[in-house]
């Protein structure tokens, strides 16, 4: 067969096999999925009060608004963890060995952890959105196009974090190693403008904030749910995807394409 149909057959049949096991094994994207979902409960039921007021909002309302595009990105870090776990599991228990001598291709592996996590990431995306909505979140200001450039700067974003999560997961001993080595793709949104804003953070504070990739894509996210100032926010956010995603890419394809020892 030709490359490309032989690619595209063995990565619908990877993805296949990855969907089934996310539907037979649930309770670790839900264990993942849980994390954000609290916070947003957490955020806005005990201190969301004074977190408006902090950020010069008239009731709690304003501070669901700020909160919710922040959430929804670090849904998607939560979900790929998952992903760099369900790597380990395939590089330890033998099935990588087995795909090996087979004639499929060989990219379809990941392909298949790639495009199963963004789907993932995705539905995740969307029952935290419903949960805030169903909390009072609302995005009035946006228009059919913005709506479309959010959903587009989530995708992106899941697709970035998913390669290098998939490069986490292929240099990890076995699934606690995975885990443990992605923890920062959840650490990073808390470190972030997710809750804060980044000036309202003590002066030696903000660099740690501002410059990482969780930043820029939340303003970016939220100027385009809320009609706020995006700025700079809307390119730094689109490199920093962009750049994650070809170094998450070859890096997953340096380490899974070297022959083991």
């Amino acid at each position: 067969m030709n490359t490309l149909p032989l690619a595209l057959r063995d990565s619908t049949t990877m993805l296949r096999r990855n969907l089934l096991h996310a539907r037979r094994y649930p309770s670790l994207t839900l264990n993942l999925l849980l994390t954000p979902i609290m916070l947003l409960l957490l955020f806005v039921y005990v201190f969301g009060d004074v977190m408006s007021a902090g950020i010069g909002g008239g009731d709690r309302s304003a501070y669901i608004a700020y909160l919710v595009p922040g959430l929804l990105l670090m849904t998607i870090g939560s979900t790929t963890i998952g992903t760099a776990v369900s790597v380990s599991n395939d590089m330890t228990e033998g099935i990588i060995a087995r795909f090996r001598t087979m004639a499929i291709h060989r990219g379809s592996v990941l392909i298949g952890h790639v495009i199963g996590s963004v789907l993932q990431s995705v539905a995740s995306v969307v029952l935290v959105g419903a949960v805030a909505v169903a909390i009072g979140f609302r995005s009035t200001d946006a228009t059919p196009l913005e709506w479309l450039a959010a959903f587009g700067l989530l995708v992106l974003f899941a697709v970035a974090l998913t390669w290098i999560a998939v490069g986490m997961g292929l240099i990890s001993p076995n699934a606690e190693a995975a885990s443990n080595n992605a923890m920062p793709l959840i650490l990073l949104p808390l470190l972030s403008s997710a809750f804060v804003p980044v000036d309202s953070m003590p002066g030696w504070f903000q660099p740690v904030a501002e410059y990482q990739p969780f930043t820029p894509a939340i303003e970016t996210l939220r100027g385009l749910l809320l009609g706020t100032e995006i700025g700079h926010n809307g390119w730094l956010a689109v490199a920093w995807c962009v750049g994650l995603a070809v170094l998450g890419y070859y890096w997953s394809a340096a380490k899974f394409n070297r022959d083991p020892k």
